[in-house]
């Protein structure tokens, strides 16, 4: 399936995502399942980047780092908390961690309770940039609330943000189309 998706795409990058039910995917996972599908991913050498789950285990999460390494691929290290939004030396600390593990894209995505919660993921994006890390750092706030995030991330440092395709994949993502104009 992964060679077809590259001879479809061409030189299109493309990443791997499994998304686990604990990160906000549709699937429960064992850790050893988690690495037995990412490490077939990248041996197969058809992906160019992989996301891994920052609290799925710290040995699995590791393994799939090397592995995705020794086939020069890309690792963006993720977390996602749909629940709340964290204090910013929190958001800050699960993004140094995600640095110290190897992950060459740093990517938070919260949940905000209060508009407040947005200007404090805004924050920990700035400070973590200006003082951290030079390795491209990405958040959003998700929701209605943390649309503006979404808009203006890059001003704060987040390096990417994300639009919906036919489905949304996150509470907040606008149409890709519309989010093409809207920046």
């Amino acid at each position: 399936m992964l060679e077809a998706l590259r001879s479809i795409f061409g030189e299109k990058p493309l990443l791997f995502t499994f998304r686990s039910i604990q990160e906000g995917g549709e699937k429960s996972i064992r850790p050893e399942q988690y690495l037995e599908i990412n490490r077939t991913v990248c041996e197969a050498g058809w992906m160019d980047a992989v996301d891994v789950e920052l609290f799925m285990d710290g040995n699995v999460t590791k393994q799939i780092i090397e592995a995705a390494h020794k086939q020069n691929m890309i690792v963006i290290a993720s977390n996602h908390d749909f629940i709340k939004t964290p204090e910013k030396d929190e958001i800050t600390r699960r993004l140094i961690l995600m640095d110290e593990m190897g992950a060459d894209i740093l990517k938070i995505a919260v949940m905000p309770r209060e508009k407040a919660d947005v200007l404090e993921l805004l924050a920990a994006t700035e400070e973590m940039g200006r003082l951290y890390t030079e390795k491209p750092v990405v958040t959003m706030s998700m929701g209605a609330m943390g649309l503006i995030s979404r808009l203006a991330g890059e001003s704060f440092g987040s390096a990417i943000t994300f639009g919906a395709g036919a489905k949304a994949s996150a509470p907040g993502q606008m149409p890709a189309k519309r989010l093409e104009k809207v920046l």
